[in-house]
């Protein structure tokens, strides 16, 4: 066969190939738009307030479940070694009453934690907290591990929670309580808890 008609039939070969690849992605794609229902429901989240360095929010799901929750970023963090890359950092304060949960407790500190590794939280250096940890997050242990944090977060100003990640890196986020206890009573009333 001459060299001319062996590369276009390779060439062709690789167009079909490159069509059929193409076609079998397309017809996924159809599939996946046809199985979607454009008009699904989604999450409705609306804002309460800002409350100094604390935002308060409402989260209605598609089933009527309402969830009030609370968040902050840290004012500041450190970390025991040097260009150290973070994810997004923050705390949060949930209320979920269709599941009978109050004042669960949440740290996100944006790397996955060291497996088995604890996280320690304390409210102006003496009400200390441990946290159980899991990927980038990190709760209390008990509900009453939670009532017993927000209550101290009420009377405190200040926060510092403390990981260590996978890497072995220690970090510190230091968090303001400005505006938390009225961040945590609008929760409260918007959830009716």
């Amino acid at each position: 066969m001459p060299g001319y008609l062996k590369d276009r039939r390779d060439k062709t070969g690789l167009e079909r190939l490159y069509m059929l690849k193409s076609l079998f992605f397309a017809a996924i794609l159809l599939v996946g738009l046809v199985f979607m229902n454009p008009a699904k429901a989604q999450d409705k989240i609306d804002l309460i307030g800002g409350y100094n360095d604390w935002d308060a929010f409402t989260l209605k799901k598609p089933g009527g479940e309402l969830m009030c929750y609370m968040v902050s970023v840290p004012k500041s963090w450190k970390a025991s070694k040097d260009d150290v890359s973070r994810g997004e950092i923050y705390i949060t304060v949930t209320h979920r009453p269709k599941a009978d949960v109050r004042d669960q407790v949440n740290a996100v500190v944006g790397y996955p934690f060291k497996n088995g590794s604890e996280a320690k939280a304390v409210v102006d250096g003496k009400s200390r907290f441990t946290l159980f940890t899991q990927g980038d997050g990190a709760w209390l242990y008990t509900s009453k591990d939670d009532q017993s944090m927000v209550a101290a977060m009420r009377r405190g100003n200040s926060l510092v929670v403390e990981g260590t990640s996978a890497r072995g890196t220690v970090t510190t986020d230091r968090y303001s309580l400005s505006g938390f206890t009225a961040a945590h009573n609008a929760i409260s009333r918007a959830c009716n808890q």
